[in-house]
């Protein structure tokens, strides 16, 4: 996710237009136009323009990986009771 914006502990981040804030308290060091792995709200660690281009590319696959096989695929055989 790209970092719009800092305001002390916290950043605006975007990714395919969407916006959220995020914790950035765990990292030293966090620059707007920085790209950064984040889980759980939190930034994780910095990557570069490339590296961040691969990873959203590499989720975009398997997003479409997972439509092509359709709901049945992610079903375990549990009752959803």
């Amino acid at each position: 996710m790209r970092v719009v914006s800092i305001d002390g502990p916290r950043a605006v981040v975007e990714q395919g237009g969407a916006r959220r804030t995020i914790s950035i308290g765990l990292m030293d060091e966090v620059n707007e136009e920085d790209y950064v792995l984040v889980h759980a709200g939190y930034a994780i660690a910095r990557v570069d323009e490339e590296e961040a281009r691969r990873t959203l590319e590499l989720i975009e696959q398997l997003g479409q990986a997972g439509s092509r096989l359709g709901p049945e695929a992610t079903d375990n055989g549990e009752d959803e009771r």
